[in-house]
């Protein structure tokens, strides 16, 4: 197992399949940065499955247990679900997730299942339709997510997660109503506070809502009780409701940030890594891949970033370091 320079162990790895979305949420892929006119990495640059692969089974050998594929929107990649197959056949990887916006999970949800994916996490930010087009920003019915929802519930991926990122002046009353449309169904809400991700998004704390705000809505409606995390270096900081009614969880990154918990790595689409979400530089994997690298030799390339890994941006944020040109969160997965 690595333990990089602050003691914290690499078991995590996070896999953006592509930088391409159907959606333009405003806090991930606002329409004026990214326009009819952007330029999305051409198919050339982008790991292929086998080198996906290949990869994964280094990072297995290092430590890694857990993956979760990403995008962009990762449905997007076509014939995802014989990567889901691939890494499901990779000694020491057991548990293997995607993190979608479920447009067109309710047509590949049985596929995914069948392939090996263990879970689900929909990100949804309003259940209401006319919000959910205005957060999204796109011409979509609200009611297909719901629909993928269900077909992965049928499909076995549970307990399915539904994040929702709440950001101040757009979505905030919406935390009941999305609260409440899950409630009783076995799946979980988790509420992330809007984070300064990338460089696009126009981030400001005045736009936070914090957790602590976050679970004064919720417990004022239904009374919580707090949850023990289900492992070290969990993200969201778990609550239940006191009548029975599920759980519910907040990820607070500002408020109250878990850096020092971090045992997650991100490998872009196009093959870098990066230690931090909000990670400036990434090292590159994929040359030395494709320029006919051993494992052993990106197995010691992979081991000194870690090693050296110092990330603590979210206990760091300073008026300086929200303005670095961080990589974007469509390109590395959130």
């Amino acid at each position: 197992m690595l333990i990089d320079a602050l003691g914290r162990p690499l078991r995590d790895l996070r896999v953006s399949v592509t930088d391409r979305c159907n959606f333009r949420c405003t806090y991930c892929m606002p329409r004026d940065a990214y326009g009819r006119d952007h330029a999305f990495l051409p198919r050339e640059e982008i790991l292929t499955f086998e080198e996906i692969e290949r990869l994964v089974g280094i990072f297995a050998d290092l430590g890694v247990e857990k993956v979760r594929l990403t995008g962009g929107e990762p449905l997007l990649r076509h014939d995802l679900p014989s990567l889901v197959e691939m890494i499901a056949g990779i000694e020491g990887i057991g548990d293997i997730a995607l993190t979608t916006n479920g447009s067109i999970l309710a047509r590949h949800a049985p596929a995914l299942a069948a392939a090996g994916l263990d879970r689900i996490t929909v990100s949804l930010d309003a259940i209401d339709d006319a919000l959910f087009r205005l957060a999204a920003d796109v011409d979509f019915p609200v009611a297909r997510v719901l629909e993928g929802i269900e077909a992965a519930n049928e499909a076995g991926l549970t307990p399915i997660k539904i994040n929702t990122v709440v950001r101040r002046g757009l979505n905030e009353g919406s935390i009941l109503d999305v609260a409440r449309a899950f409630r009783g169904t076995g799946h979980i809400v988790r509420f992330i506070e809007y984070m300064d991700v990338g460089s696009s998004n126009g981030w400001q704390m005045t736009d936070v809502i914090t957790a602590g705000e976050i679970l004064e809505t919720i417990g004022a409606e239904w009374p919580l009780e707090p949850v023990e995390a289900n492992y070290p270096g969990e993200v969201v900081n778990r609550w239940r409701y006191r009548d029975g009614g599920g759980e519910v969880g907040v990820i607070s990154s500002v408020s109250q940030p878990f850096c020092g918990e971090c045992t997650r790595l991100r490998l872009s689409a196009d093959g870098s890594i990066y230690t931090c979400l909000f990670g400036v530089d990434g090292t590159d994997l994929r040359g030395p891949l494709r320029d006919g690298a051993t494992d052993a030799e990106i197995t010691e390339l992979i081991t000194n970033v870690w090693e050296s890994r110092t990330d603590r941006y979210s206990e760091d944020r300073t008026g300086v370091s929200i303005g670095l040109p961080k990589v974007e969160m469509s390109y590395i997965g959130g």
